[in-house]
């Protein structure tokens, strides 16, 4: 992270934080399960499903700090904060601290003596490949919507985007519960909530959604207000009709950049 921080300070892009962020998770995966003295099998799926979380969505980030101006929210925290660099390094270094809180559940999984396939097995493979997959699929549409200059100004209501406002961020939410059922077993079981739990306080309330639809308000306005208006906020649901709004062409916001 502080090689992250030397990285913004040339660029004056602060996205890179996220990248390094998932890539960090993701190679915490790896080096517990490397490291881990469980059976083999959930040391194995760990390494596969918590490196390949980590590194898609870090390569995905990544896509995004090289090739678009900086997020939204990190320009108005260079404005806010007036581009002081001693509070950039702080925030960082908190980041870092976050990498080592979101490995808990990679301890409780590496610590799993359980080494036969079975139902819990099975149920984490399949919960990591359809939130791994919904996130993807969120990320292709927010990102063939934002390509369009004609949607500058308007939320992404496309796809997913139509049943919540942050359905990238619900997925990410839904993936930690893979570990969950993968420690199901271990002396430290209890440790693999900490991903569901912490994430969710995260998004809900600290630096996930307050932060993104503030800056999502500043940018698009009105537009907005009537897409919270209609669409739930994290978990999928039905839009709500509102006699206000009225229909935006759909031609296509670590959105982590709204």
């Amino acid at each position: 992270m502080a090689a992250a921080w030397t990285w913004q300070r040339r660029h004056a892009n602060a996205g890179i934080v996220d990248v390094v962020w998932a890539g960090g998770v993701g190679a915490s995966a790896l080096l517990l399960a490397v490291l881990g003295t469980g059976a083999l099998l959930p040391r194995v799926l760990l390494a596969v499903l918590g490196g390949a979380w980590g590194f898609r969505l870090a390569l995905h980030l990544w896509r995004r700090v090289r090739h678009e101006e900086e997020d939204g929210r990190y320009a108005y925290l260079r404005r806010h904060w007036n581009d002081r660099q001693g509070l950039f390094f702080l925030f960082f270094q908190a980041q870092a601290l976050l990498v080592v809180l979101f490995a808990l559940p990679f301890l409780a999984v590496a610590a799993n003596p359980a080494g036969a396939f079975g139902p819990w097995t099975a149920a984490a493979l399949a919960t990591w490949g359809l939130a791994v997959a919904g996130e993807a699929i969120a990320d292709r549409q927010l990102a063939r919507f934002r390509a369009d200059p004609a949607n500058r100004g308007h939320a992404c209501r496309a796809g997913l985007w139509r049943y919540s406002r942050h359905p990238n961020y619900f997925f990410e939410w839904l993936h930690w519960f893979a570990y969950v059922c993968l420690a199901v077993g271990a002396p430290l079981a209890w440790l693999a909530w900490a991903g569901p739990v912490v994430m969710y306080v995260f998004l809900r309330w600290i630096s996930g959604i307050p932060f993104t639809e503030a800056q999502a308000l500043r940018s698009r306005g009105e537009d907005y207000r009537r897409y919270q208006a209609s669409t739930p906020m994290l978990f999928p649901w039905f839009p709500r009709p509102t006699p206000s709004s009225s229909p935006t062409p759909l031609r296509g916001h670590h959105e982590r950049a709204d």
